[in-house]
């Protein structure tokens, strides 16, 4: 038989408590009661006569402190007990015995009892016991709320700092757009200031003025053409293209898009740079931007493995079968990442960034994908870098695979989808 005293009209409602709940198991009316009576102004009291009761009243209802007897009809206070942790690993139970025994109090606490009492208990004892109990699990509580916050805190920061740092990047490419439209758009505005010159110092043209202009508007029309062409190029590889559509910017192209940023870059210093474009080019199935921003931080966390000047070079090939992942075992120089989530059907690209630095220690290389994870100062970098390449090389179905010598340099290759340029 049960009862359930004093409990709100709908316990399951998610509402701030204000008392915690007891749960109060015992085969004998008096000690159930009599507990009853003590902290029924307290707590929510919940009553149960026997075991099974008892767990179905935890499995309906957020228990705080259970107060169980040991010696019951059907199922044991040990059973109980074992019950309830299996329910819910924090509630607290406190066990009653009138037959205590060095091997049933050795049983209970090994099933995470918080402590006992005597039959005949003493009130002020039961009082101490039980108020200790509830503070524990209070405390308890409010520490796994706050460390929930303070997760939530955390991956929301991150997400803000990795956003952050993509549109950085991203404005670095768009102003490099800028960058190569303007030098078309000087030399056209160049020969027009020429033409005018020219065609406004005469009253009537000659067969020469009308020869130069025309030379001049055919570099003109060139330029135009250029700068036509660049706003193309960007406008197809800043949108994605679907997995069905084939990719109308190479990668060769990317690559010389790229060398314009890291030729200014702060990062280059006195390093030796050097991009090899692909001997027969091909498209790669990933966003334009995402593929630049994620060579763009290979090469400048090879820029700065090394405060002295080292090498640094990209390359690449296309392969024409799938990768035999067999080849590919993870040891204390290696790791290819992403295997699961790689899209390996042919054609792939495979383009390398290496470096001669100092290269990375065994004890490092496992943990350089972690978020924030950096071995620079608080000054010279975020930790993210290499992060935001391993979430740019996931969305697009590659993978990615570190072999670094310690003392002898290190090699990021991308293992990326490709395809067939669109003709135009």
């Amino acid at each position: 038989m049960t009862e359930i005293v004093e409990l709100p009209s709908n316990p399951a409602a998610e509402t701030p408590r204000r008392k915690g709940t007891l749960l109060i198991v015992d085969d004998e009316d008096g000690p159930r009661l009599s507990v009853q009576l003590i902290f029924k102004n307290d707590y929510d009291i919940l009553l149960a006569a026997d075991g099974p009761t008892a767990i179905k009243l935890a499995e309906q209802h957020r228990v705080d402190v259970a107060v169980c007897d040991i010696k019951m009809q059907g199922m044991s206070g040990i059973e109980v007990l074992e019950r309830l942790k299996f329910v819910d690993p924090g509630i607290e139970v406190i066990m009653m015995t009138a037959f205590e025994t060095t091997e049933t109090i050795r049983k209970a606490l090994q099933l995470r009892a918080c402590d006992y009492v005597n039959k005949p208990f003493d009130v002020a004892r039961m009082r101490e016991i039980v108020s200790g109990a509830m503070q524990r699990r209070t405390l308890e509580s409010e520490i796994l709320t706050n460390s929930e916050k303070l997760r939530q805190l955390t991956d929301e920061l991150q997400n803000y700092k990795v956003q952050q740092q993509i549109a950085q990047t991203r404005g670095d490419i768009y102003a490099s757009i800028i960058h190569d439209i303007n030098g078309p758009l000087t030399v056209i505005s160049g020969f027009l200031q020429m033409i005018n010159q020219r065609i406004t110092s005469v009253e009537q043209p000659s067969t020469k003025d009308l020869d130069f202009t025309r030379d001049k508007l055919k570099v003109v029309t060139r330029q135009v053409t250029n700068c036509i062409e660049i706003s193309r190029r960007y406008l197809h590889f800043l949108r994605k293209q679907a997995d069905d559509t084939a990719p109308r910017v190479g990668v060769n192209q990317l690559l010389a898009d790229l060398n314009h940023l890291l030729r200014v870059h702060p990062a280059l210093l006195d390093n030796q740079f050097e991009i090899t474009p692909l001997t027969e080019d091909i498209g790669a199935r990933m966003h334009g931007t995402d593929f630049i921003q994620a060579v763009l931080n290979l090469v400048v966390n090879a820029f700065q493995c090394s405060p002295h000047p080292h090498r640094v070079g990209i390359t690449g090939r296309v392969l024409r079968a799938p990768l035999d992942l067999a080849e590919f075992k993870d040891t204390p120089e290696t790791r290819l990442i992403n295997v699961e989530g790689l899209n390996n059907t042919a054609p792939l690209l495979e383009l390398s960034v290496t470096d001669d630095g100092p290269g990375i220690s065994p004890e490092i290389l496992p943990k350089i994908f972690d978020t924030y994870f950096t071995t620079k100062g608080p000054r010279q970098g975020t930790g993210l870098g290499l992060n935001i390449v391993l979430r740019l090389v996931r969305d697009a179905g590659g993978a990615l695979h570190v072999k670094s010598q310690y003392g002898r340099g290190t090699v990021f290759t991308l293992f990326l989808p490709a395809a067939e340029l669109a003709k135009s």
